[in-house]
């Protein structure tokens, strides 16, 4: 019998084709944790498709746990590391609060590593994300705005874009998900002319292409920050621990 050489071509849905395209953008890194996409209509327009194949191809990449609906009603990129990570995580805080420096100390691994191999792979669009970075801070604290935690947040996600590594992209965004929930309360009382100043020896050492500096500035910077929230909940602490 004469063996087959053709194979019946079959015809994607439309929806199949969004997926595969907006999956396609997420793996590549071009669209990261926490990016909205555009509204409906705007897809509609982009992609030349109608709204039924847009919502089809939505549902089904939010099913998949690569996007997500906000509060704002929103579609965003989810986190890959994200979900499953996440709630343990909440519920070990509430019972434990040293978790939070466990979680520094993991962090410090991290982030020791992104700022080394930033300063190896930054590109120019890498370093001018995070010299704009730097300048909203310095414009933050001249008008004397004392709440940068968005700042401070995308600062640290910059640093991890610009290792051009995905994982430890997304990984980023969920630590700092878990950070803001639990310590975002303190941020305030963390002199922020001295995180300035630490972010901006980061950013040097990164344009530099220094390596090793650029690990020893994150460090120093974490270790910083680190001994500041031990030094606002250490009151705290022995009042829970004398109640």
């Amino acid at each position: 019998m004469k063996k087959q050489l053709f194979t019946p071509i079959q015809q994607e849905k439309l929806s199949v084709k969004i997926i595969n395209q907006i999956k396609t953008l997420i793996m590549k890194g071009e669209l990261k944790p926490g990016d909205p996409l555009p509204p409906e209509r705007e897809l509609m327009k982009l992609l030349n498709v109608s709204r039924p194949s847009i919502r089809e191809a939505l549902k089904s990449l939010i099913g998949m746990g690569l996007l997500e609906t906000t509060q704002g009603n929103r579609t965003v990129v989810k986190s890959l590391a994200s979900g499953r990570m996440i709630e343990p995580f909440h519920h070990l805080l509430k019972d434990d609060f040293n978790i939070v420096f466990e979680l520094i100390e993991v962090r410090k691994a991290i982030e020791a590593w992104n700022a080394y191999y930033a300063a190896k792979r930054a590109t120019s669009q890498d370093i001018l994300r995070l010299e704009e970075n730097i300048e909203s801070m310095r414009i933050h604290l001249e008008a004397n705005i004392v709440r940068m935690e968005k700042e401070d947040a995308d600062f640290h996600l910059a640093i991890s874009e610009a290792t051009h590594n995905k994982v430890q992209t997304h990984i980023m965004f969920t630590i700092y998900d878990i950070l803001k929930s639990s310590i975002g309360k303190y941020y305030n009382d963390i002199d922020h002319r001295e995180i300035y100043k630490q972010h901006l020896n980061v950013v040097n050492a990164i344009k530099k292409g220094d390596s090793e500096l650029a690990r020893e500035k994150i460090l120093e910077h974490l270790d910083y920050v680190e001994s500041r929230i031990k030094e606002i909940v250490a009151p705290e602490t022995r009042k829970t621990v004398e109640i």
